[in-house]
């Protein structure tokens, strides 16, 4: 990790820990802190996950960072380090799509879930991934896949297993990645997200060609934009999406910022749905996870649910190559949830 040359390079004197060049790069005064370079950032990242950073340290480290923004530099470099700690694996079939869900918050139901389920039984082998979420109140992923009899996994192995059975399988971080874990865990400590929230989003552990993120505020699109360029992902969409998940809204217009092939390219999706006579509140809905596998089954007075779902899967048919435009798009996925099957 070459901490001696950056401690060097820092002004670090011999008797110091190893990482606090790090946090003091990041707390010198108003005209003297600076951004981390993207090795120095993977090495910070590094020296956490091995436990060779005090907690204090860490605390300060993140929350530095949150003051001042991080850039798009230095969250690659946490990817990086982060997915040097995965544990190796000879899975045959990687995962086609990389579907992260780090919005721990749900105060609307995760539609989303049944655009990621429609695309499976359509042959597009998807792995989510995420943490367990807030349940008094909310609606997290994992209760709302259970429904559809879908527990997590812990390994890649039991994930490919899982697309081999269904074509869906579901990654608990916690299990995963515990030390992952332990830093989403800082918040109830901290009383902020922090650096994790932002970079777990791009981790994608099966190194799938495509990606999808769904970010609460859409300053961040460019942000996961770049960080897809600097890591090598091959195609990545970014949207600003309901409740921080990708998760389109129809009656919005969808700014989409996309990765294909190393290049970054922005395009401008249509209002797929007319609302009502009055707004949809999506705060407002009801959060019993059996709703959902009401609008699977085709149940009525669904239809809002019914047209977020189509065009959350329009835009990943986009991004996986599977149509020219959104309309063409637009049309297959109306098409793939005409023909679901019972999961």
């Amino acid at each position: 990790m070459k901490i001696g040359k950056i401690a060097m390079l820092d002004g670090a004197d011999a008797g110091e820990h190893p990482f606090a060049p790090y946090v003091r790069a990041l707390g010198k005064g108003p005209k003297m802190f600076r951004d981390l370079e993207e090795a120095e950032a993977r090495a910070a990242m590094a020296m956490i996950l091995a436990g060779e950073a005090e907690p204090l340290q860490i605390g300060a480290f993140l929350m530095l960072l949150r003051r001042k923004a991080e850039t798009a530099a230095e969250l690659a470099g946490f990817v990086r380090a982060a997915k040097e700690t995965f544990p190796k694996s000879d899975y045959l079939v990687p995962a086609d799509l990389d579907w992260p869900s780090y919005a721990d918050r749900h105060r609307q139901q995760p539609w989303f879930i049944l655009s990621a389920l429609l695309l499976a039984q359509n042959g597009v082998r998807v792995l989510m991934h995420g943490i367990r979420g807030e349940e008094e109140g909310h609606a997290p992923t994992r209760a709302g896949l259970s429904m559809f009899g879908i527990r997590p996994v812990s390994t890649l192995e039991a994930a490919a297993r899982e697309m081999d059975r269904c074509g869906f399988a579901y990654l608990a971080t916690e299990e995963f990645s515990p030390q992952l874990d332990a830093l989403f865990r800082l918040r109830r400590l901290l009383g902020v997200r922090s650096a994790v929230n932002t970079f777990a989003r791009a981790l994608n552990p099966m190194n799938a060609s495509a990606q999808v993120v769904g970010v609460f505020h859409g300053a961040y699109r460019a942000l996961h934009q770049e960080i897809a360029v600097r890591v090598g992902q091959p195609r990545s969409a970014v949207i600003k999406g309901i409740g921080g998940e990708f998760q389109r809204s129809p009656f919005k217009e969808a700014v989409v910022s996309l990765v294909r092939q190393g290049q970054a390219v922005e395009e401008v999706w249509p209002v797929a749905a007319r609302p009502g006579s009055a707004p949809y509140r999506w705060r407002d809905e009801n959060l019993d996870p059996m709703s959902l596998v009401r609008v699977w089954r085709g149940d009525g007075g669904f239809e809002v649910p019914r047209r977020t779902i189509i065009a959350t899967v329009a835009l990943t048919l986009r991004l996986i190559g599977a149509a020219q435009d959104a309309a063409e798009a637009t049309a297959r996925s109306e098409t793939m949830w005409r023909s679901r099957q019972q999961w």
